[in-house]
């Protein structure tokens, strides 16, 4: 299984309606038919972090994952998401034994960023420069 947390923050000015929206988008894109489990909501980690909200997706294997990435649901939420985001920190983990399967799942993000350019730049705008592997 790998599973991503997606720790974030709003620009401000973003309005509540907005967020509201956008946590609805995210809960769309985290219950497509490749995710095992996902949840949207407040972050109740340390607030000096930054960070007010998570999402957190799981995903059976990188064939799963794959298909996560390129969803379209995934694709057209992230650009009615990500511009509103101000701040956003990934986090992954799994329980696949595989040495290589951190280095597999930057492959599969690369490649959706190729194919997805315009996305890329959103997601690299977010993350100081950094690609976050499973955004």
């Amino acid at each position: 299984m790998i599973v991503n947390v997606l720790r974030f923050s709003f620009k401000d000015g973003t309005s509540e309606e907005r967020k509201a929206a956008v946590l609805a988008r995210m809960r769309r894109t985290a219950s497509v038919e490749s995710v095992l489990f996902g949840t949207v909501g407040r972050d109740i980690g340390d607030p000096a972090d930054g960070y007010t909200h998570a999402y957190v997706a799981g995903v059976a294997d990188l064939v799963a994952l794959e298909r996560y990435l390129h969803d379209p649901v995934h694709i057209e939420g992230d650009f009615e998401i990500l511009p509103y985001l101000a701040k956003l920190s990934p986090v992954r983990f799994t329980d696949d034994a595989d040495p290589g399967l951190g280095e597999k799942v930057v492959a599969l993000h690369l490649a959706k960023v190729a194919q997805y350019p315009e996305w890329g730049k959103l997601v690299e705008s977010l993350s100081g420069g950094q690609i976050p592997a499973d955004a």
